[in-house]
């Protein structure tokens, strides 16, 4: 009775933990939001505590084959290729801690499909993580295609293409079966084909998701190979400004209205109090300041230096606009052209002086 309490108490476990990675995997929430993170750490929690009842219990033996495996202890085959696909969801900051421990999962459960009989793969093997020399120069060869096997490369692509159209064909038979299994009274044999089929799925994925993995590991040695080149070649003022905050706050963009009085600006004030305003006297004070304008007894007036820069502004504004319809001429522009002969056409038929004949026939 205790061990069938405790074989009860693992189906339970399991199944709650299987709903939540199936509700996971299918959400349509950001992967890093925090409800999804809090999710995917309660689901490893489950699984991680069913994967010790299965160990203490001593379910599966290593001189076995699937054939002597109970039908309800073969959804157990799946625990730890669930938990390595859900580490790879865990937005953490040490990438290479998830890609460790996802790989550990993924091989642990290849093996035992494989040693069971469960699926005819091959394991490719553990690709160590690189020093600091060999990322660096693996990272240039993936960048400049050196070093790169040709019929290599063909039979990885083989692969990939023979085990997309095995996923394909096995997500049809996983979505047949789901269907049978949402019946009350499902036949054993049902359940039995349903959970094998999900292994051999989650096989494929698996030897994609290492396939990945292997080329991730090069770029992660690299990139803390980079940190730690710049660490050490900081001096003591840029680790200081590390320090600071990274983002300053800075004033924001207010527009400027320029008032010719103290009333009007009172009048603009109280009517638009987002818009700050100043007088021409605020104005010319500020143009002192800044250096633009000589102090009063030093030059010209305010309003004649106020004029000549006007001037000089509507001069610079004719200049800006002579020379973009020359640019627009020398470049054939459609608009420029089509107003052109508009007013060629207009010329034709409305000759000079036409228009001013004192109401005369």
């Amino acid at each position: 009775m205790a061990a069938e309490d405790e074989n009860r108490k693992l189906s339970d476990i399991f199944d709650e933990g299987l709903d939540l990675f199936n509700r996971v995997s299918k959400t349509d929430e950001a992967t890093n939001s925090s409800n999804v993170q809090a999710e995917i750490k309660k689901c490893m929690h489950l699984l991680e505590d069913a994967t010790r009842l299965v160990s203490l219990a001593g379910i599966f033996s290593s001189n076995e084959s699937v054939e002597e495996v109970p039908t309800s202890n073969i959804k157990y085959f799946l625990m730890p290729a669930l938990l390595g696909t859900l580490s790879l969801k865990l937005c953490v900051a040490d990438r290479l801690e998830v890609i460790t421990t996802a790989e550990v999962y993924f091989r642990d459960f290849l093996q035992r499909v494989k040693d069971y009989g469960v699926a005819d793969i091959e394991i490719p093997p553990a690709v160590e993580i690189p020093d600091e020399d060999s990322a660096t120069d693996m990272v240039n060869a993936m960048h400049t295609n050196r070093g790169m096997d040709v019929a290599a490369m063909a039979r990885q692509r083989f692969a990939k293409i023979e085990r997309f159209k095995q996923q394909k064909e096995l997500e049809s038979q996983m979505q047949t079966l789901r269907k049978a299994m949402e019946n009350e009274t499902v036949d054993e044999d049902i359940k039995r084909n349903y959970f094998l089929t999900m292994c051999k799925s989650f096989a494929s994925q698996a030897l994609d998701e290492l396939s990945c993995l292997d080329s991730e590991k090069p770029l992660l040695a690299h990139r803390a190979n980079l940190k730690k080149q710049e660490a050490l070649g900081k001096s003591e003022d840029e680790h200081e400004r590390e320090k600071r905050p990274k983002y300053t706050p800075r004033r924001p963009l207010m527009p400027v209205i320029i008032t010719k009085d103290e009333v009007q600006k009172r009048v603009f004030g109280a009517g638009y109090p987002s818009l700050p305003t100043m007088t021409v006297q605020e104005f010319y004070e500020q143009r002192i300041n800044d250096g633009i304008w000589k102090p009063p007894g030093q030059g010209q007036s305010m309003q004649n230096m106020a004029a000549e820069e006007a001037d000089g502004l509507k001069e610079q504004i004719a200049e800006q606009e002579a020379a973009a319809k020359e640019e627009k001429v020398e470049a054939d522009d459609p608009e420029l052209l089509a107003q052109a002969r508009n007013w060629d056409d207009y010329k034709d038929t409305h000759r000079t002086g036409w228009g001013n004949r004192m109401n005369r026939s």
